[in-house]
């Protein structure tokens, strides 16, 4: 029931298309394009925390590092096909440039190094304006997965889970180990 109610909604927002999106989800979803926002991030950590700041940075490789292989490690577990690669519908999926994606979708490797980074840095710098701004930038890579066809809602949605829980608890690791270093 789940399932068919995932590939029903996945066909839904997978068929809002049109040819100004297919341009703008294909390098949204890229990851060139967000090499400024990266560079800009690591700039205020390292502006607001000094040398500390270093070690947020060493937090956030190690999320996006564990979120990669953490997701493709179910991916390859749980063996749940692409959209693209679904025998039954496969042919009415919207794809873009002809990319269909690997074999496997669930979880989204993309959603979960996303909403890692965000929660992430939303721990790190406790804002509001730049909590929302994270969370809205992660659910739009998030969805442009589903727009390129290459991952369910549901892929998308667990994946955005696994990311926000291993972030949590690398920054709570590496919270840990700055207050070890303040009493040293």
């Amino acid at each position: 029931m789940i399932v068919q109610a995932d590939e029903k909604l996945f066909l839904f927002l997978n068929g809002l298309h049109c040819e100004v999106l297919d341009f703008l989800m294909w390098h949204i979803s890229g990851k060139y394009i967000w090499i400024v926002l990266y560079a800009i991030l690591l700039y205020a950590i390292i502006k607001k925390y000094k040398l500390q700041g270093l070690l947020f940075v060493l937090g956030i490789v190690l999320t996006i590092v564990a979120t990669d292989q953490i997701s493709v490690l179910i991916k390859n577990s749980v063996e749940r096909l692409r959209p693209t690669h679904n025998p039954d519908f496969g042919h009415l999926v919207h794809v873009v440039r002809d990319y269909r994606g690997g074999d496997y979708g669930f979880v989204s490797s993309h959603a979960a190094n996303c909403f890692g980074l965000a929660t992430f840095i939303a721990l790190i710098f406790r804002k509001r304006w730049i909590t929302v701004s994270m969370i809205f930038w992660a659910a739009l890579v998030s969805y442009s997965r589903i727009y390129l066809g290459v991952h369910y809602l549901g892929d998308v949605i667990c994946g955005g889970i696994l990311g926000v829980i291993v972030a949590y608890l690398m920054f709570l690791g590496t919270r840990y180990l700055l207050r070890l270093k303040k009493s040293d």
